[in-house]
């Protein structure tokens, strides 16, 4: 029994005579999604490359601060996304909401989703720019949790430039 099959009768119920459905629906994507390893690096190298290609090339329209939102926001989904080809999907999204990653991860999509919504729907230029310099920063920290202590150094960096006391 194909995939696809198991899914839809997971979904609409099935036959107790065929074989059982198994534990999760996502478990089923592997099959489907089977890549070989140069097939991951090369889609992990693509997705990259675009990313960072729409990331560039928002600058060239920086005066149009809606066109610029939408490109730079699609060009870092696709970067932040390329990881899933070599990590796997499943893999990301545990490691995006583990609990040291979790309050960056939130921030992170929650201004991705804000600087759509002000470039799309919205069309304030201000509040578009401000969430996407809020999506860089929350980027910047959630990137930091995967080096060592490389948070707290940036917060004692930052402690010690901020501080007003001689």
């Amino acid at each position: 029994m194909d995939a696809l099959t198991r899914l839809h009768r997971s979904l609409v119920g099935g036959d107790d005579d065929e074989d059982p459905p198994e534990d999760s629906i996502l478990a089923d994507t592997e099959g489907l999604c089977s890549l070989s390893p140069l097939q991951r690096i090369y889609a992990f190298a693509a997705c990259l490359v675009a990313g960072l290609a729409l990331m560039i090339l928002s600058f060239i329209v920086f005066v149009r601060p809606i066109k610029f939102a939408v490109m730079f926001t699609f060009g870092n989904i696709l970067a932040v996304g390329s990881t899933a080809f070599v990590m796997g999907p499943q893999k990301q999204i545990r490691m995006m909401f583990d609990p040291v990653r979790l309050y960056a991860t939130a921030i992170y999509v929650g201004c991705v989703v804000l600087a759509l919504i002000f470039a799309l729907w919205i069309h304030d230029k201000l509040l578009t720019l401000i969430a996407i310099i809020c999506e860089i920063c929350a980027l910047f920290w959630y990137s930091l949790s995967y080096i060592p202590f490389a948070r707290r150094m940036v917060s004692d960096l930052m402690v010690k430039l901020c501080d007003t006391e001689l």
